[in-house]
C-alpha cells in the first residue's frame, strides 16, 4: 500500500469523473483557501452535485465470521487469513478495506489492510491477503472472529433518506458516474442541498427526510444524526445552500 502526506492542490475544472483511478481512495486534496476533498470511487449510482455522501453499506454477512486455521495464516506476522463468509464476495470487494479482530485472540488490534482476495462463494471459504506492513502483529486461533469492512471511500453512495446505512464521508461537488472516481468536499463552504427552514449557524446533519439531503439540528436528532458543518446561510427545503462542513479535515 502506497502512502502519501502531500495533499493534491485542487481547483474547480479537476472536479471531474474518471472510469481510472488518478489518486489513492481517501486521497486528501485541498483548495488554496483552505477547503478539503477526498478521493473516492462511486458506487453502482452515480453521485449528484450537492447531495451528502456516505460509505458503502456494511454486508452483514460479512460480519464475525469463523477463522480456518488450515488454509490461512494466524501467526505472528502472516500476511493472509481465510474466513467462511456467509454471503458472496465479490473478487477485491474489500481491497483496501479492513479486517477487524471482532472477538478472541488478537481482538481490538488493527484494524488491518486488506490487499486483495479473489472471490467467495456463499458459506465458502475465502482467503484474504493483507499488506506487507499489515502483517499479524497478534496469533489469531479459532476463537477469533473477523469482520470485513470495505474502505470508507471505496463504492460510496447517496445517503439514505431517514437512516444511515453507514458513516458520512462528504458532500459530492460534481457528478461522478456509477463506479468511477472522483472528488469529494470534506471541509470549508460547501453547496448542500438543505431540506428544511432551520436558522444560519445551526448544527447540519444526516439523514434528513429525502436522500441526499441534510437538515439543520434539533433535539429528536441527537442521537440519530451525524453532522456534517454549520449552516452559513438559513436552510431552505429543496434548495442549495452554504454549509460550512467539518466531516474531514
Amino acid at each position: 500500500m502506497n502512502l502519501s502526506n502531500q495533499d493534491v492542490q485542487l481547483a474547480q475544472q479537476m472536479f471531474t469523473s474518471s472510469s481510472t483511478p488518478q489518486h489513492q481512495l481517501g486521497q486528501r486534496g485541498c483548495s488554496a483557501d483552505g477547503r478539503v476533498y477526498r478521493y473516492v470511487k462511486a458506487g453502482a449510482v452515480d453521485l449528484i452535485a450537492g447531495n451528502v455522501i456516505q460509505s458503502p453499506a456494511v454486508v452483514a454477512g460479512h460480519l464475525t465470521l469463523a477463522v480456518n486455521t488450515t488454509s490461512g495464516g494466524t501467526s505472528i506476522g502472516s500476511l493472509n487469513f481465510s474466513v467462511t463468509c456467509a454471503s458472496t464476495v465479490a473478487a477485491n470487494f474489500y481491497a483496501d478495506g479492513y479486517a477487524v479482530i471482532a472477538t478472541g485472540a488478537g481482538q481490538g488490534v488493527g484494524p488491518y489492510t486488506i490487499n486483495n482476495h479473489a472471490a467467495v462463494s456463499t458459506g465458502a471459504t475465502g482467503l484474504f491477503n493483507l499488506y506487507a506492513e499489515d502483517a499479524f502483529v497478534v496469533a489469531i486461533t479459532t476463537t477469533s472472529k473477523i469482520s470485513l469492512v470495505q474502505n470508507k471511500y471505496s463504492g460510496v453512495i447517496q445517503l439514505p433518506a431517514a437512516t444511515a446505512t453507514g458513516v458520512i464521508v462528504g458532500v459530492a461537488v460534481s457528478v461522478i458516474t456509477a463506479a468511477q472516481f472522483g472528488w469529494i468536499q470534506t471541509w470549508g463552504p460547501c453547496s448542500v442541498k438543505g431540506a428544511d427552514t432551520t436558522a444560519a449557524g445551526a448544527w447540519v446533519y444526516g439523514p434528513a427526510t429525502a436522500c441526499g439531503e441534510a437538515s439543520g439540528f434539533t433535539a429528536a436528532t441527537l442521537l440519530t444524526g451525524q453532522v456534517i458543518g454549520h449552516l452559513m446561510q438559513a436552510n431552505v427545503a429543496q434548495q442549495y445552500v452554504a454549509v460550512d462542513l467539518t466531516i474531514s479535515p
